[in-house]
C-alpha cells in the first residue's frame, strides 16, 4: 500500500534477518537459563515474532521476515521476551532503531547492544495543540494576559495490554508556578478527539499577593512553559500508564498572539535511566530498509520503453537490461526488478529465453550449462520464486508438514547415530519420506505454472540445439532449475519458502538436509549417481533409488513441463491454500435472537472459498464461495473502536475482522480483493464504517440496504501470483542504474576503447561482457540520458516539497528528526547550488 503524496506514491518495504542474542541476564532461579523469542514491532505494535529457543543465554534464531509497510513510523523495534513457567512473558530489552538511522545500518550484519524498556521511554504518537494569548481587563482596570491552550487529538497512541484510554494533563510551569488541569477521559481510542480549552493567567496584576517570600510584579513570559502530558486511564492499582509528554515554550508566542502546531510526544526527560551498557546482552540484526518514491506512469516512458526492448536486441548483451546486470555489483540486485518488471509486462519468456540462449552459446562444456551465478540463472530463480510459490506449496506442504509432526528418525550415519537407535529403521524411514516427495514432484507436472513451462521449454531448445551430440543436455539444462534450484532449496529450508512458519528443529531439520541431497540427485540425472555423493552412507542409501523407473519418472516429468503444447493448469480444478491463520471475527447477525459478539476463529482462504472455523482442522462454521465476495475494504476505526478491522462484503450482509496487526491487515485484504477482483459484481461504492444503532455511521443512512457513500479503492490485477506495480519496478531499475552510473561510465569508455582498436582489451574492462561495442555504446548512452531526466524530476520534486512543506504539520510534527535532516540537506543543497 502506497502512501499518496502531491503527484507521487512512496512505498515501504522492509527486509530483516534476525540472528542471535548473546549475554542475556541469566535467569534468577537456579536453572538460569531462559526460554526466549524475539518481535519485530513497527513502534509498539508487533508484526513478527520468531519461534522460542529454550534454555539458552545466547539463542540462534536466523529467522528472515519480508513485509510491505502501510502506515508511517518512527522505530523499528525488537524486543527479547522470556517465557517463565507460568506461560507469563517479561521483556528482557529491547533495540529501537529511529527511521531515519535505518540507512546506516542497511544491508549488513550489526550487533545492537539491548535498552532497558520502561513506560517512561515507549512513547509513540502525536498531539495537535492550539496556543493563544489575550489581555483581559479586570475589574480593577489593571491589564493582565490570559493563556487559552487548546488541546485539539491525538494520533497514533499506544494499545497498552490490549486497550488504550486517554487523557491529558495541560500544566503552565515556570520558575515560581506550576498550575496543572486535566481533559476528560476518551474511551477505547488511540485517536481521541479531546478540542478542549484551558485558561490560565499569565501576567500577573499588581494587586496579586503571593504566599512566599518571592515578591514580584511579573512574571517572565519567556521562562514559562506549557506542558502537555497523556496518559492511559487504568483500572489497575498500579495507577495511570504515563504515554509521552510535550513542552512548548511560551516565547513561541513573541511574533503572534495565536500559535498552532501537531508535536511529537516525546520521552520524559527523566525517562529510562538505563544501566551500564552490554548489562541485558546483545542482538544480532540485518536490515534492509527501502523506500520508493514512484512518479506517475509518463515519466517512466524513455526507460520503460528501452527496457521492454530488451529482448529484441541484437545482440542481447547490448540491452538494457542485460546493461543493469553487467553493473550491478551481484546479479541478484538486479535480477529482482528485472523479473519483476517483465512480468508485469507479459515480457519475461522472450527476455529469459534471449539471455539464455547467449549464455549456451559461450557455455564450452554441456556439464556445466546453467551452474554459474549468472545473470540467467539469477532471473530463472527469481520466477519460480513469484510464479511457482503456489504450485511448491500445493505440492510440497502436506508432506513437509507431516514430516516436521511426526519426528520419525532418519540419521543414517553411522556417527550420528544415537543410543538405541536402529540404522536400517532410520534408512526405511528416509526411504519412505524420499518416495513419498518424489512421488508428489513427479505427478505435479501438470500443475507446474505456464510461464514457468514456457521458460523450461527454450532453455531445453537452446542446449539441445547447442549441443546436439548430447541427448541428455535437454533434460539436465531443465533439472538444474526445477531440481537444483527449486524443490530441493525447499524442502531443505521450508521456512524461507513459506512451508513452515519458523525455522525446523536440529532433528527434523537434518531429516530435510538428506531428503534433500537425494532428490537433487534423482533430478539431476547424472550417469555415476552413487559416485556424486562425498559420504559413503549416502552412496549406500542413493542404492534404493538406483532403478531405471525413477531416472524414466524424472524424464517423463521434464518433458511434460519442458512441452510447449501442455495443458493448462487453468483447467485443473483443484482448489489452492492462499492465505490461513487467527483472526477477530464479529457475529453477522444470521440468527434472529443471536449476540453480536466478536470471537476468535480460524480463517482459510482458497481460491475457492473463504471460511472459518473454529480452530485449524474443524469444520467450516461459515463459508464465503469467492464468486460472493462484492468488494474488500478497510473499516473505520471509530466504527468498534479497534484497530485493523476490515470488512468483506457480501449481497446480504457484510463481515467484519480483525487482524492481529497492520501488515496483517494488508496482507488480508490485498489478497482477498486480488481473488475475488474479476467478479461480475463487484461494488463501485462501500460504506466505510459499520450499520450499528439503526444508521451507517458513515453517512447517517437508516437503511441497512442503503448504496455505499464512499468510492470503492482502485482495482488490483486478477492474477493472484504476480500482483506487481510496474512503475514501481522501473522506479528500482532507474534507481539501481542511477547508483551505478560510474559503471555506466566505465562501460562506455570500454566500448570506446573496444572500437577504437581490436586489441586485447584493457583489464579494468574486461569484466564486462561486451559481444557488439557500438551497439552497447548507443544503449549506455539512452540509459545515462533517461536516468538523468529522471534523476531532475526527483531533484525538482523535492525542491518543490521543500519549498511547500510546514514543520509542525500533521505530516511533519515537531520533533520529527528525519524531516529536520531532511531540511538541513536541502539547505546544504540550496547553499552549493547557489
Amino acid at each position: 500500500m502506497a502512501v499518496e503524496e502531491e503527484g507521487l506514491r512512496v512505498f515501504q518495504s522492509v527486509k530483516i534477518k534476525i540472528g542471535e542474542a548473546k549475554n542475556l541476564p541469566t535467569y534468577p532461579g537456579p536453572n538460569k537459563m531462559r526460554d526466549c523469542y524475539c518481535t519485530v514491532n513497527l513502534d509498539r505494535e508487533e508484526v513478527f515474532r520468531t519461534k522460542i529457543v529454550e534454555k539458552s543465554l545466547c539463542p540462534f534464531y536466523g529467522e528472515d521476515f519480508y513485509c510491505e509497510i502501510p502506515r508511517s513510523f518512527r522505530h523499528l523495534s525488537f524486543y527479547i521476551f522470556d517465557r517463565d513457567v507460568f506461560r507469563r512473558d517479561s521483556i528482557i530489552g529491547k533495540v529501537a532503531i529511529q527511521k531515519e538511522d535505518l540507512p546506516k545500518y542497511h544491508n549488513r550484519d550489526t550487533w545492537f547492544q539491548l535498552q532497558h524498556v520502561d513506560a517512561d521511554s515507549e512513547v509513540q504518537g502525536k498531539v495537535h495543540l492550539e496556543l493563544r494569548l489575550s489581555e483581559v481587563i479586570t475589574d480593577t482596570g489593571v491589564v493582565c494576559h490570559k493563556l487559552a491552550t487548546r488541546i485539539l487529538e491525538c494520533q497514533g497512541l499506544p494499545i497498552v495490554n490490549g486497550q488504550c484510554d486517554p487523557y491529558a494533563t495541560v500544566t503552565l510551569a515556570g520558575p515560581y508556578r506550576s498550575e496543572a488541569k486535566k481533559t476528560k477521559v476518551k474511551k477505547k481510542t488511540n485517536n481521541p478527539q479531546f478540542d478542549e480549552v484551558f485558561y490560565f493567567e499569565v501576567t500577573r496584576p499588581c494587586s496579586y499577593s503571593r504566599k512566599s517570600h518571592f515578591d514580584f510584579e511579573e512574571e517572565d513570559v519567556d521562562k514559562l512553559e506549557v506542558r502537555v502530558d497523556l496518559w492511559n486511564a487504568s483500572n489497575l492499582k498500579f495507577g495511570d500508564e504515563f504515554l509521552g509528554e510535550l513542552r512548548v515554550p511560551l516565547n513561541v508566542l513573541r511574533q503572534s498572539s495565536s500559535y498552532e502546531a501537531w508535536y511529537f510526544l516525546q520521552p520524559r526527560d527523566n525517562g529510562s535511566k538505563s544501566l551500564k551498557p552490554g548489562d541485558l546482552g546483545s542482538l544480532r540484526l540485518n536490515v534492509v530498509y527501502t523506500e520508493d518514491h514512484v512518479f506517475s506512469s509518463d515519466y517512466y516512458s524513455p526507460l520503460r520503453d528501452l527496457l521492454l526492448r530488451s529482448a529484441d536486441v541484437e545482440p542481447v548483451s547490448a540491452s538494457a537490461a542485460h546493461v543493469l546486470g553487467e553493473v550491478c555489483r551481484e546479479k541478484q540486485e538486479a535480477a529482482i526488478p528485472l523479473v519483476r518488471f517483465f512480468l508485469h509486462y507479459g515480457r519475461v519468456v522472450p527476455f529469459i529465453s534471449a539471455i539464455a540462449n547467449a549464455e549456451v552459446q559461450r557455455t564450452q562444456d554441456p556439464n556445466t550449462i546453467f551452474r554459474g551465478n549468472s545473470l540467467t540463472s539469477k532471473c530463472i530463480d527469481e520466477t519460480m520464486k513469484l510464479a511457482g510459490m503456489h504450485y511448491l506449496h500445493v505440492t510440497l506442504k502436506p508432506t513437509i508438514e507431516e514430516i516436521c509432526q511426526s519426528h520419525k528418525s532418519c540419521e543414517i550415519d553411522p556417527v550420528k547415530l544415537k543410543d538405541g537407535e536402529n540404522l536400517e529403521n532410520n534408512m526405511e524411514n528416509l526411504r519412505q519420506y524420499v518416495d513419498r516427495i518424489f512421488n508428489v514432484i513427479i505427478k505435479s507436472g501438470v500443475s507446474c505454472p505456464t510461464v514457468m513451462c514456457d521458460i523450461f521449454f527454450s532453455l531445453r531448445e537452446a542446449a539441445a540445439k547447442r549441443f546436439q551430440g548430447d541427448p541428455d543436455v535437454r533434460y539436465t539444462a531443465v533439472s538444474s532449475f526445477i531440481f537444483l534450484r527449486f524443490f530441493a532449496p525447499a524442502i531443505l529450508s521450508p521456512s524461507l519458502f513459506r512451508l513452515t512458519p519458523h525455522h525446523t528443529d536440529p532433528q527434523t531439520s537434518r531429516t530435510l538436509t538428506l531428503i534433500s541431497k537425494t532428490i537433487q540427485t534423482l533430478g539431476s540425472l547424472s550417469k555415476s549417481k552413487s559416485a556424486s555423493f562425498k559420504e559413503s552412507y549416502m552412496a549406500a542409501f542413493y542404492e534404493f533409488f538406483n532403478e531405471q523407473k525413477y531416472a524414466d519418472a524424472v524424464k517423463n516429468f521434464l518433458d511434460l513441463i519442458s512441452s510447449s503444447g501442455r495443458r493448462d493448469p487453468k483447467s485443473i480444478e483443484q482448489p489452492i491454500l492462499l492465505k490461513e491463520g487467527f483472526m477477530i471475527k464479529r457475529a453477522q447477525g444470521r440468527k434472529r435472537f443471536g449476540m453480536k459478539n466478536f470471537k476468535k476463529r480460524w480463517f482459510r482462504l482458497t481460491n475457492h472459498e473463504f471460511t472459518y472455523q473454529k480452530s485449524k482442522g474443524d469444520q467450516p462454521l461459515y463459508s464465503i464461495p469467492i464468486e460472493n465476495i462484492l468488494a474488500v475494504e478497510r473499516l473505520e476505526e471509530e466504527s468498534f473502536k479497534m484497530k485493523n478491522m476490515f470488512q468483506v462484503i457480501q449481497p446480504e450482509r457484510a463481515l467484519y475482522i480483525q487482524a492481529n496487526n497492520c501488515v496483517e491487515a494488508k496482507a488480508w485484504i490485498d489478497i482477498l480483493t486480488k481473488v475475488s477482483q474479476c467478479n461480475k459484481k463487484r461494488l463501485t461504492v462501500y460504506h466505510p464504517s459499520a450499520y450499528l444503532n439503526g444508521h451507517w455511521l458513515c453517512c447517517r443512512a437508516s437503511s441497512d440496504t442503503a448504496p455505499g457513500c464512499s468510492p470503492c479503492t482502485g482495482g488490483l490485477p486478477a492474477n493472484i501470483q504476480l500482483d506487481i506495480d510496474g512503475d514501481r519496478e522501473t522506479e528500482r531499475i532507474y534507481s539501481l542504474f542511477n547508483s551505478y552510473m560510474s559503471k555506466l561510465e566505465k562501460m562506455q569508455e570500454a566500448c570506446g576503447s573496444r572500437s577504437v582498436y581490436d586489441g586485447p582489451e584493457q583489464e579494468e574492462y574486461s569484466t564486462f561482457i561486451i559481444d557488439d561495442p557500438q551497439e552497447t555504446y548507443k544503449t549506455l548512452k539512452q540509459v545515462v540520458a533517461g536516468v538523468g531526466a529522471l534523476e531532475q524530476e526527483h531533484a525538482q520534486y523535492k525542491r518543490d516539497k521543500f519549498k511547500k512543506t510546514k514543520y509542525g504539520s500533521q505530516e511533519h510534527p515537531i520533533g520529527d528528526k528525519s524531516f529536520q535532516s531532511y531540511i538541513r540537506q536541502q539547505s546544504e543543497t540550496s547553499t552549493h547550488s547557489i
